[in-house]
């Protein structure tokens, strides 16, 4: 049956963001149609880190329950010389971050949080999800929205309150909304791996996530699935480009960027674990204020957006400068500061390089208080997600 197009909105996407852009929207009177190019949805990606600026948004949507069984609660942040293997520092999490922001800190396989957010949009009799429908082209009217889709059967059409352009860095729609400029390759390569917990030393083990900082490289892992798996991620200079985020890689070619001369032993240890490796390149996109910083912001993207055509059900344009406004504040904020906060890191892991001292350059209390900008994010006031 149709879904009328005086409160439906239309989703190109159905990612994390699609998908918890669809449940808002849902929870505040709409109807969400989804359009996902894939033929089906599939257990892809990696781990990802939620810190409890995005955590406080899922749990509010009501998806605790469904997610608990597969989250690792983190206990801390540890920050590591690559070459030395000595602790920089260690940012505590766990309870004390809960009890600091109102939110827990976790992490999950993006597979897991994808298949909840799903979960719970089947069930909901307000959103539809159609595969296989690639979306093509769209027109905005006094009425709405029309959107243009092709799948299996041929050119599709549907008209809609508003259309929300979840689709990725390779997005149809925004040469349309917001910016002609095609994504730029950033110089670097992603390199991923997951390895059964039981492979890697106890240490690696516990629910942390460790960094290295190297000279050429990083290195980041945390464990998720509940503690079975430990999710590892490297990434490097390169001069790679191909698409996707899926690509088969060689272990062989990634350790040959791993000089032993420049990461200890123990990070060795990690390099060498997995024998599987996929990548995928990196890419930059002009400063927009829409999905800038991963999986958490896309979810508080998805939150704003629901809440600002909420407040402003009959105009979808004012609640979209209304969005633009909040979100290009905070996400350009969220650049900036993660870029100084990176130079930080670095600097310090050369210093922890030549001198133990250098471990105590950065306190656990201050880093802590340098992110409380990030992880104490809430919905501006008057913006309600329930």
């Amino acid at each position: 049956m149709a879904l009328p197009s005086s409160r439906t909105v239309i989703i190109a996407g159905a990612g994390i963001g699609g998908l918890t852009a669809a449940l808002a929207l849902a929870r505040n009177g709409f109807r969400a149609l989804i359009l996902e190019q894939a033929e089906r949805l599939e257990e892809t990606g990696a781990g990802i880190q939620l810190s409890p600026n995005a955590t406080r948004i899922l749990v509010d949507i009501g998806l605790a329950g469904r997610l608990r069984p597969h989250i690792v609660a983190l206990a801390a942040i540890r920050v590591l010389g690559g070459r030395s293997g000595r602790e920089i520092v260690r940012i505590p999490l766990g309870e004390g971050a809960t009890q600091r922001y109102g939110a827990p800190y976790w992490a999950i396989h993006r597979g897991d949080l994808q298949a909840a957010l799903s979960d719970a949009a089947a069930q909901d009799l307000n959103i539809v999800l159609r595969l296989g429908m690639s979306m093509e082209d769209f027109a905005t009217h006094p009425h709405g929205v029309t959107v243009s889709a092709r799948g299996a059967t041929g050119l599709w059409t549907e008209h809609g309150h508003a259309l929300i352009a979840a689709d990725g860095l390779w997005s149809a729609a925004r040469a349309r909304i917001a910016s002609k400029a095609p994504p730029r390759f950033a110089g670097r390569t992603a390199w991923r791996a997951l390895v059964p917990a039981a492979q890697l030393a106890p240490e690696f083990r516990e629910p942390l996530v460790h960094l290295w900082l190297g000279r050429d490289a990083h290195l980041v892992h945390y464990p998720v699935k509940a503690g079975k798996l430990i999710n590892v991620v490297v990434i490097t200079a390169d001069d790679w480009s191909g698409p996707g985020w899926s690509e088969p890689a060689s272990r062989v070619d990634l350790l040959a960027r791993l000089s032993s001369r420049r990461w200890a032993p123990q990070a060795h240890s990690v390099f060498r674990a997995p024998d599987a490796w996929l990548k995928w390149a990196l890419y930059e996109i002009e400063p927009l204020w829409s999905f800038a910083k991963g999986a958490a912001m896309a979810i508080e993207d998805a939150a704003v957006a629901a809440q600002c055509l909420a407040r402003m059900p009959d105009d979808p344009g004012s609640a979209w400068e209304s969005y633009s406004a909040i979100r290009r504040s905070r996400t350009r904020k969220v650049q900036r500061l993660a870029a100084r906060n990176g130079k930080r890191y670095h600097r310090a892991a050369a210093a922890a390089m030549l001198r133990d001292t250098a471990m105590r350059l950065l306190g656990s209390e201050r880093l802590l208080q340098n992110y409380d900008w990030l992880y104490d994010w809430r919905p501006p006031a008057g913006l309600s997600i329930t």
